[in-house]
């Protein structure tokens, strides 16, 4: 399907959790020396201008990023966070905010890689001139950008010759088949390059799908799994909207389920909009 614009979403409460999320699984990979692959299989359009367009419609950042952009004790992995952010913003208002891709890209090193996906055409040129500015692109450079499905692309990318890879996968679950698509993709996954890390994003609405999706996700073969989920309001009566989001990740780092433990109470303090705002965090280990 290709209705779905992250543009009208960029920096809202989901936003803020995913990339907090990556942004720490980056941050581990680079403790070693050794080159990682970031690999994203929904990458959207790189970054995105809230001050105008697609983004100005909800203007869904006001209740996200913009809600962190100035308080002043923020637990350090969430200032570092905004921080980034700011860099990217001239003389410290918020006007752009990144992508997946743009988080990836501010902690790449000289021998890491990114490959990118993305199927929808417009966010696919977007996503090009994104890092074409930078002279990133093209074989042979950091960053590789695929316009198709990452779905399939995945499996042409696993294992990585690094043998070290975070991948995304956060698909915008307009179809009812992605979160059995999830599933399937994950257990392919698994059995191509068992020691990956993946990080799985999901919408909390009124459907059951993203619910059997994450108990299946528990059930995958694999030494450990952390599922945190940040929810900002009372689901409605009528069951329309996302009243939360989650993310499922697989091998995660030992240190990100104490960041968490840090950071959820705060993110649910000033991104929650009513009493039914709340969190959930969990995890297994074999």
């Amino acid at each position: 399907m290709l209705s779905y614009r992250h543009a009208f979403h960029a920096g809202n409460h989901a936003d803020v959790l995913k990339h907090l999320v990556l942004q720490e699984l980056l941050l581990y990979m680079n403790q070693k020396d050794k080159p990682w692959w970031y690999i994203d299989t929904h990458a959207g359009a790189g970054r995105y201008d809230l001050s105008t367009g697609f983004a100005t419609k909800n203007a869904e950042f006001q209740s996200g990023i913009a809600r962190l952009w100035n308080e002043p004790a923020l637990p350090a992995p969430l200032a570092r966070f905004v921080e980034i952010i700011k860099q990217d913003n001239a003389k410290g208002q918020l006007q752009l905010y990144p992508g997946s891709p743009w988080v990836a890209k501010h902690w790449l090193r000289l021998d890491d890689k990114m490959r990118l996906f993305e199927l929808h055409p417009s966010d696919v040129e977007l996503l090009n001139a994104t890092f074409d500015e930078l002279h990133m692109l093209g074989s042979g450079r950091p960053v590789l950008v695929q316009h198709g499905d990452g779905f399939a692309g995945l499996k042409a990318v696993l294992p990585p010759p690094t043998r070290r890879a975070v991948v995304l996968i956060d698909p915008p679950y307009e179809d009812k088949q992605d979160y059995q698509t999830v599933v399937k993709a994950m257990q392919e996954a698994i059995r191509r390059f068992a020691t990956g890390t993946y990080a799985i994003w999901y919408p909390q609405l009124q459907r059951p799908g993203w619910q059997q999706m994450v108990d299946k996700l528990k059930q995958l073969p694999v030494k450990g799994w952390i599922n945190v989920s940040l929810q900002v309001d009372t689901p409605r009566e009528d069951g329309f909207g996302m009243y939360g989001s989650g993310m499922f990740i697989v091998n995660p780092p030992y240190t990100l389920e104490a960041t968490l433990k840090d950071c959820m109470p705060v993110l649910k303090k000033l991104l929650g909009n009513d009493r039914g705002a709340d969190f959930v965090l969990e995890s297994a280990s074999s």
